[in-house]
Protein backbone atom coordinates (compact mmCIF):
# COMPACT_ATOMS: atom_id res chain seq x y z
CA UNK A 1 0.00 0.00 0.00
CA UNK A 2 2.66 2.42 0.92
CA UNK A 3 4.66 1.90 -2.25
CA UNK A 4 1.45 2.85 -4.18
CA UNK A 5 1.10 5.64 -2.19
CA UNK A 6 4.42 6.81 -3.01
CA UNK A 7 3.99 5.64 -6.79
CA UNK A 8 1.01 7.86 -7.29
CA UNK A 9 2.24 10.86 -5.03
CA UNK A 10 5.39 10.90 -7.85
CA UNK A 11 2.60 10.39 -10.48
CA UNK A 12 0.78 13.69 -9.13
CA UNK A 13 4.12 15.85 -8.60
CA UNK A 14 5.02 14.85 -12.27
CA UNK A 15 1.79 16.23 -13.26
CA UNK A 16 1.42 19.20 -11.61
CA UNK A 17 4.98 19.71 -12.54
CA UNK A 18 3.93 19.49 -16.22
CA UNK A 19 0.92 21.77 -15.72
CA UNK A 20 3.21 24.55 -14.58
CA UNK A 21 5.41 23.80 -17.36
CA UNK A 22 2.50 23.69 -19.43
CA UNK A 23 1.07 26.60 -18.62
CA UNK A 24 4.55 28.24 -18.56
CA UNK A 25 5.06 27.71 -21.98
CA UNK A 26 1.77 29.28 -23.24
CA UNK A 27 1.93 32.57 -21.41
CA UNK A 28 6.05 32.82 -23.08
CA UNK A 29 4.26 32.34 -26.69
CA UNK A 30 1.34 34.68 -26.01
CA UNK A 31 3.98 36.87 -24.80
CA UNK A 32 5.65 36.36 -27.84
CA UNK A 33 2.78 36.88 -30.02
CA UNK A 34 1.90 39.84 -28.44
CA UNK A 35 4.99 41.31 -29.10
CA UNK A 36 4.64 40.66 -32.66
CA UNK A 37 1.32 41.74 -33.43
CA UNK A 38 2.73 45.29 -31.76
CA UNK A 39 5.57 45.02 -34.37
CA UNK A 40 3.34 44.21 -37.39
CA UNK A 41 1.11 47.12 -36.10
CA UNK A 42 4.30 49.97 -36.24
CA UNK A 43 5.45 48.35 -39.48
CA UNK A 44 2.11 48.82 -40.79
CA UNK A 45 2.06 52.35 -39.39
CA UNK A 46 5.76 52.49 -41.13
CA UNK A 47 4.51 51.48 -44.37
CA UNK A 48 1.31 54.05 -44.49
CA UNK A 49 3.97 56.64 -43.77
CA UNK A 50 6.39 55.36 -46.69
CA UNK A 51 3.37 55.22 -48.72
CA UNK A 52 2.80 58.93 -47.99
CA UNK A 53 6.03 60.01 -48.30
CA UNK A 54 6.54 57.91 -51.67
CA UNK A 55 2.99 59.45 -53.14
CA UNK A 56 4.48 63.32 -52.31
CA UNK A 57 7.97 62.67 -53.80
CA UNK A 58 6.37 61.24 -57.10
CA UNK A 59 3.77 64.22 -57.39
CA UNK A 60 3.78 66.10 -61.27
CA UNK A 61 4.02 69.51 -59.63
CA UNK A 62 6.82 68.64 -57.94
CA UNK A 63 8.28 66.23 -61.15
CA UNK A 64 7.90 69.23 -63.14
CA UNK A 65 8.62 71.86 -61.01
CA UNK A 66 12.42 70.01 -60.34
CA UNK A 67 12.37 69.53 -64.36
CA UNK A 68 11.68 73.53 -65.05
CA UNK A 69 13.91 74.73 -62.45
CA UNK A 70 16.81 71.74 -61.79
CA UNK A 71 17.65 71.00 -64.73
CA UNK A 72 16.00 73.57 -66.92
CA UNK A 73 13.64 71.64 -69.50
CA UNK A 74 10.57 73.10 -70.75
CA UNK A 75 7.80 71.75 -72.66
CA UNK A 76 8.24 71.48 -76.53
CA UNK A 77 6.34 73.67 -78.95
CA UNK A 78 3.66 72.31 -80.58
CA UNK A 79 5.44 72.38 -84.06
CA UNK A 80 8.38 70.04 -82.56
CA UNK A 81 5.86 67.68 -81.30
CA UNK A 82 5.47 64.66 -83.88
CA UNK A 83 2.75 61.94 -83.99
CA UNK A 84 2.73 58.39 -85.30
CA UNK A 85 -0.05 56.30 -85.54
CA UNK A 86 0.39 52.66 -84.91
CA UNK A 87 -0.54 50.15 -87.35
CA UNK A 88 -3.25 47.58 -86.68
CA UNK A 89 -1.41 44.40 -85.66
CA UNK A 90 -0.77 41.75 -88.72
CA UNK A 91 -2.45 38.31 -88.26
CA UNK A 92 -0.43 35.26 -87.65
CA UNK A 93 -3.09 33.03 -89.71
CA UNK A 94 -3.88 35.66 -92.91
CA UNK A 95 -0.52 37.20 -92.95
CA UNK A 96 -2.78 40.25 -93.45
Amino acid sequence: MLRLNLILLLLAVACGIGTVASNHRARKVFSEIEREQTHMRDLEVEWGQLQLEQSTWASHARIESIARNKLHMKAPLPTQVISIEASPPVSRETGK
